[in-house]
């Protein structure tokens, strides 16, 4: 077989359909809109989720409550626990956790949370800690600075 030879398979390619080219196309005088009505006017048909009047599903739902803070501050989370994997007195940066895989967007803050625990000394710097967190860390022998 050659590359002159290749043929798309049967059913594939097909002639798109002329609307209102005359009745021998199968598609004349009305052009596949039916008779007289709203579908059949230039521009006509109903909006999305219009039901005839009838009280449209979008209206019978419960609506959403409350509002969103766009203005959020979304932080990069690393607990206490999970610095272990840093040698004693290493100085961890967002940095170094971005590197070691702790967090995945270095364009967030970076908040050091207290779940966990900590048995040696680093020298941590980020954007947040919390109060807990900073306890274990200064427990630990370490020092917390924040950026």
């Amino acid at each position: 077989m050659r590359q002159n030879e290749l043929k798309p398979p049967l059913g594939a390619k097909q002639n798109r359909k002329r609307i209102g080219r005359g009745d021998g196309s199968g598609h004349g005088t009305y052009s596949g809109r039916g008779c007289k009505g709203q579908k059949a006017r230039s521009g006509g048909g109903v909006r999305l989720g219009f039901e005839g009047g009838q009280l449209p599903l979008i209206k019978r739902l419960p609506q959403k409550r409350g509002f969103t803070n766009i203005f959020k501050t979304e932080y990069n989370i690393v607990n206490v626990g999970k610095l272990a994997i840093f040698s004693p007195g290493t100085e961890v940066t967002p940095k170094e956790l971005l590197q070691a895989g702790l967090i995945s967007t270095p364009d967030r803050p970076t908040k050091i949370l207290g779940q966990g625990d900590i048995r040696h000394p680093l020298l941590l710097s980020a954007n947040k800690f919390s109060s807990s967190a900073e306890k274990k860390i200064l427990a630990a022998g370490g020092k917390t600075k924040q950026i």
